[in-house]
């Protein structure tokens, strides 16, 4: 439920539409609900303008199944990330609408159309074909959080005119997210070709001296490029939501 949902709730009592019964039973789940498994945070959207998300790593499929049955019941889009494949083609089965992103592993539930409410466009950027999981995370999560969103794959720093030939898209977008492992370097160069704020994250993939994604996220904390935000190794998601904050007026307000 978001701020708007309680908005037509009350508006609804006090024309008359509703009863007090009616009502009491349309906020008997605010602000949570306890599922056994999970209490299942009801009252997100309505305090952050984003409902729960689920992080499915290490979710059995029934649990999944549980909690993915509570909160479709409220009527409202549903994303899971971190889903394996075999996990995804068992909840398909129960809800045949759901859309499986095997790149992204992210598993979405549309049951309402999104509302485009960011004010301009979301631009993801993968320094290698081998970042692109964590970057289509970022793109899907991006997108159901009503946002436009565009995608530049393998624009590395190893052939740097790749990611120069797409200077239009830079400069037009409003927040950049940028994906890299290895060295990290991407960030500090698009940090300093543009003015609007880039999100930097660092990916698990290199050698073994990238140590895991430690040596990218090192890097990109230590960027020269001001501007340059920074969060945790493999974070797609992190990424997108925080871009989704500055991308968006306000999420909590509705219009009177």
């Amino acid at each position: 439920m978001n701020r708007q949902d309680l908005i037509d709730i009350l508006r609804k009592l006090d024309r008359g539409d509703a009863s007090i019964d009616e009502t009491a039973d349309s906020l008997t789940h605010l602000p949570f609900e306890d599922i056994g498994i999970a209490c299942i945070d009801h009252h997100r959207a309505l305090r952050q303008g984003v409902p729960e998300v689920i992080f499915g790593e290490h979710k059995t499929t029934e649990q999944l199944r549980t909690i993915l049955s509570a909160m479709s019941a409220r009527g409202g889009n549903i994303l899971l990330t971190r889903v394996a494949a075999e996990k995804a083609k068992i909840l398909a089965d129960e809800f045949p609408q759901g859309e499986y992103d095997r790149t992204a592993r992210t598993f979405v539930l549309e049951q309402k159309e999104i509302d485009i409410t960011g004010r301009g466009t979301i631009l993801v950027v993968c320094a290698g074909t081998s970042d692109l999981p964590v970057a289509r995370e970022a793109a899907v999560t991006a997108r159901l959080l009503g946002n436009r969103v565009e995608e530049l794959v393998d624009v590395g720093v190893a052939g740097i005119h790749r990611l120069l030939s797409q200077g239009k898209k830079l400069t037009d977008a409003a927040v950049i997210i940028v994906v890299a492992g290895m060295e990290g370097a991407l960030p500090s160069v698009i940090g300093g070709l543009v003015a609007v704020p880039v999100i930097a994250v660092p990916t698990s993939v290199g050698y073994g001296a990238a140590f895991g994604g430690v040596a990218a996220l090192l890097g990109m904390l230590n960027s020269c490029a001001s501007g340059v935000t920074v969060v945790n190794i493999d974070n797609g998601f992190g990424a997108a939501f925080a871009a989704n904050r500055i991308n968006t007026p306000s999420t909590t307000k509705a219009d009177h």
